[in-house]
């Protein structure tokens, strides 16, 4: 039926240009690799071997007679490769949605577009982080297990520490990183005994994914950790980003039809020394 005047759908609207009511997570694991720039699709690097120099068998480091030779200690590596990988996303958007829809699509478009392949970036390094690890922790329960006391994060958590600790590495001097995802975050910061022993800590606003300290390790929250499981990472040791080309998006009008909005970054996650990684499975029942 048609309207006439003083009927309620020609009364004029206002509609906020503004998203509400979604939240866009953020990607971190990329800042806690070391990044380096690269030239070359095929990446070729050294594995070091964590364990401690000895004198070997009969000839100790300690106590060196008077003018006897000194031991002989020698650093080994293993070879290892990659290549690199592109990550990127297109959009189009019509001429006419990029003029008079509700809300700013092309300002949304480029956000999401970008998140995309930031989000790919951040799944590739944890991928590599529980491909190429040296440690592995199994919980003696799960975080979130039916029987209450049988949950015992903070143990699991200092195993994993431990299994670090015992290949060299200082998992506590400030760079070390706890890994989790939403879930057991939150199944995390529930336990009693890390809210009892006040374990659990922030000093300084929330930024970078950061949310935190517990047992002196920075604590990141993302969606990119896998379900079920947590990873104890020394940043800037364990694993090394070789960029070829840093993020970047663009918008490109095809004037009166179009707008395409595209986002890419080459690189690829190198994983050193896989020592300096713990992961921590069966978090979840």
């Amino acid at each position: 039926m048609a309207d006439s005047t003083g009927m309620a759908d020609l009364r004029a609207e206002n509609v906020s240009k503004v998203v509400v009511g979604f939240a866009l997570q953020e990607y971190r694991l990329k800042s806690l690799c070391m990044v380096q720039s690269s030239n070359s699709w095929k990446e070729t690097y050294q594995k070091e071997t964590a364990t401690e120099l000895t004198g070997g068998t009969g000839s100790t480091v300690k106590g060196i007679p008077r003018l006897a030779n000194f031991p002989y200690g020698e650093v080994t590596w293993t070879e290892a490769s990659s290549r690199l990988v592109k990550h990127g996303m297109d959009a189009v958007i019509s001429w006419e949605d990029a003029k008079t829809n509700e809300i700013d699509v092309i300002a949304r478009t480029l956000l999401r577009v970008a998140r995309a392949v930031a989000s790919s970036v951040d799944l590739d390094i944890y991928s590599a982080f529980t491909t190429d690890n040296g440690n592995t922790v199994a919980t003696g329960a799960a975080w979130d297990a039916a029987v209450v006391a049988d949950r015992d994060p903070i143990q699991d958590i200092l195993n994993g520490i431990k299994l670090i600790s015992i290949d060299n590495y200082d998992a506590l001097g400030g760079s070390g990183f706890l890994l989790l995802n939403p879930t057991d975050y939150a199944n995390l910061l529930g336990n009693a005994n890390v809210r009892n022993a006040g374990q659990f800590y922030t000093d300084d606003v929330t930024r970078n994914g950061r949310v935190g300290k517990l047992l002196g390790l920075n604590v990141i929250v993302s969606n990119s950790v896998d379900a079920d499981e947590a990873a104890i990472v020394i940043a800037n040791e364990a694993c090394t980003w070789k960029s070829a080309a840093d993020l970047k998006v663009t918008s490109t009008e095809d004037a009166g039809v179009k707008w395409t909005i595209r986002a890419w970054e080459v690189g690829v996650a190198q994983v050193k020394n896989p020592n300096a990684i713990c992961i921590i499975t069966n978090t979840a029942a």
